[in-house]
């Protein structure tokens, strides 16, 4: 999230992160673009009126760049013309503010999709079933209810399709850059993920790798 009115992104970090979507927050053109070379994100939420450098320096940097990364646009301006100027500059979407905080959150999680190799729209394997637009959850055809930070461990363990993730990974994807990489909380949630999904069990650990379903 590019934005440099504080109380904005804050409230905007806030809500996503309420949405199991990890985000990271800076407040000027310079300084997203070296996170940006750092780190692999899905989607860029990029004020287009920021200091340093300019929203519009910002997008024609990431998409000369050749990342996968995607950018949404915000401005103050909803005129047609200023629409088609960020599309054009190679935002992947616009959006004006003010915004609605629910639209908000479906163009950032339809633009995570495209930001990723394709994956079916429902994720299945070894008798388990993870629906991620419907946030649920069937293992043997009963419904398992999980906590928005189960779910998102879960959904990236299953959009591994049994290759090992490592922990370091899924605390960039589930959580943001301000969880400690020391914690045990990967760890933890891994153990609730289990005793929910019941026996036999499908989460296997790879000792100094990660973890994977079966």
């Amino acid at each position: 999230m590019v934005e440099d009115e504080q109380l904005i992104a804050e409230a905007v970090a806030t809500g996503l992160r309420r949405e199991s979507i990890a985000v990271d927050v800076v407040g000027d053109g310079r300084t997203a673009i070296e996170k940006i070379e750092v780190n692999d994100y899905d989607v860029v939420v990029l004020d287009r009126d920021i200091p340093g450098m300019h929203g519009d320096d910002v997008c024609r940097w990431v998409s000369a760049s050749g990342s996968s990364t995607r950018v949404l646009m915000l401005t103050a301006s909803s005129e047609l013309r200023d629409r088609v100027e960020g599309l054009e500059l190679g935002a992947d979407d616009y959006l004006a503010k003010p915004f609605a905080f629910t639209e908000l959150v479906a163009r950032v999680r339809a633009l995570g999709r495209r930001a990723r190799p394709a994956a079916p729209p429902v994720l299945e394997r070894s008798g388990l079933r993870l629906d991620p637009a419907r946030r649920e959850v069937v293992r043997d055809g009963q419904q398992i209810v999980l906590s928005k930070k189960e779910f998102g461990v879960l959904e990236e363990l299953m959009r591994a399709d049994g290759a090992v993730v490592s922990a370091e990974t899924l605390l960039e994807k589930v959580w943001d850059e301000n969880i400690d990489p020391f914690t045990g909380v990967v760890r933890f949630v891994i153990k609730q993920v289990r005793r929910k999904l019941g026996e036999p069990g499908l989460v296997e650990t790879v000792i100094g790798s990660g973890y994977r379903v079966r």
